[in-house]
């Protein structure tokens, strides 16, 4: 069943997703060269409670972490380590969280240092993708409108759209219906309607579209070894334009993008 929000649930969906999107704001301030994945979860958990949220990963099915952290070859569901982040790495940094009984959940992949010119384009063309996306989030419009916008622009690029993975209803769950896929045909799937949050996530691999799951049982790897790059927002389906709930905006005010 989808869940059609009114629009009080939007706003408190609005503030769970403000919240996500600072507390990866504030991340981008300490993602860098020699920082561990560990320290960015210790803070991101930290500050998700500080301003009375709930990390909504933790303890997610069994899940150890506030963040998933997916490095280089990581498409999605890393689990933060030990491991040092160094110049020349990607990373992306998914977050969710809960509050006041809705979730919210962005996710960004940041460069450390200098990143070579090819991935830099896989991570700018991942980001578009998203945009491209987003802009077929209109009450009419199918779901394949959106999964065909995602697909035809990554892989315009020259690059592949992860299958198995696929973004999602949003709400007083973490995870609800529809299942947002990142490729398929214009004009078919469930019609969009006013009411309707999903969050709309590419995850686009450099090389093959293949993927395997780590011995962890989580991390999702590529299956050539070559790099991936994720990038998610949330959205509410209106009559006129989508309302975006999370924002990158935070992030990249602090990287200096703007």
């Amino acid at each position: 069943m989808i869940n059609l929000r009114s629009n009080e649930e939007i706003e408190l969906l609005s503030a769970s997703n403000l919240l996500v999107s600072k507390a990866l704001g504030e991340l981008a301030k300490r993602i860098k060269s020699g920082v561990t994945t560990q320290e960015l979860d210790r803070f991101a958990e930290e500050y998700i409670r500080d301003n009375k949220g709930v990390p909504a990963f933790l303890g997610y099915n069994g899940f150890p972490k506030t963040l998933c952290t997916s490095v280089n070859n990581e498409v999605v569901h890393g689990i933060p380590s030990a491991y040092a982040l160094k110049d020349g790495d990607i990373i992306s940094v998914d977050c969710g969280v809960k509050l006041n009984g809705y979730f919210g959940d962005s996710a960004y992949t940041f460069e450390i240092g200098e990143v070579e010119n090819s991935i830099r384009r896989l991570v700018k063309k991942t980001r578009e993708s998203l945009f491209k996306g987003i802009e077929k989030a209109i009450e009419g419009n199918r779901l394949g409108d959106i999964s065909y916008a995602v697909q035809e622009h990554a892989e315009e690029a020259g690059f592949s759209v992860v299958r198995e993975m696929v973004g999602h209803g949003l709400g007083t769950e973490l995870h609800e219906e529809p299942e947002v896929p990142n490729y398929g045909k214009k004009g078919t799937g469930v019609r969009l309607m006013s009411g309707m949050v999903l969050c709309i996530e590419p995850m686009i691999n450099m090389g093959s579209r293949f993927i395997l799951q780590g011995p962890d049982g989580w991390t999702i790897r590529t299956r050539d070894n070559k790099p991936s790059a994720h990038f998610e927002l949330a959205v509410a389906i209106t009559k006129d334009a989508p309302r975006v709930l999370s924002t990158f905006s935070f992030v990249e005010e602090a990287l200096n993008l703007n």
